[in-house]
């Protein structure tokens, strides 16, 4: 993610949605990274790892446009 670290910390300090987001993202990283560590991953766990992707995916993007309009005022 293209946002600096001090970016990060004044956003999550204030806006609660953006901190949640940003949590929501490191557990989905964590997730994956589980997911990745696996040897062999069931039907099942390749679908959940494609929903935590997409979830993570799409947190992202909201993260980033909260970024583009806090860059902008």
């Amino acid at each position: 993610m293209d946002m600096s670290n001090d970016e990060i910390a004044q956003l999550t300090a204030e806006s609660p949605h953006f901190r949640m987001l940003y949590e929501q993202h490191r557990l989905f990283e964590k997730q994956l990274r589980s997911y990745d560590d696996s040897a062999y991953l069931s039907v099942q766990e390749e679908l959940e790892r494609k929903k935590i992707q997409k979830l993570k995916l799409a947190g992202k993007d909201e993260m980033k446009q909260i970024l583009t309009q806090v860059r902008d005022q």
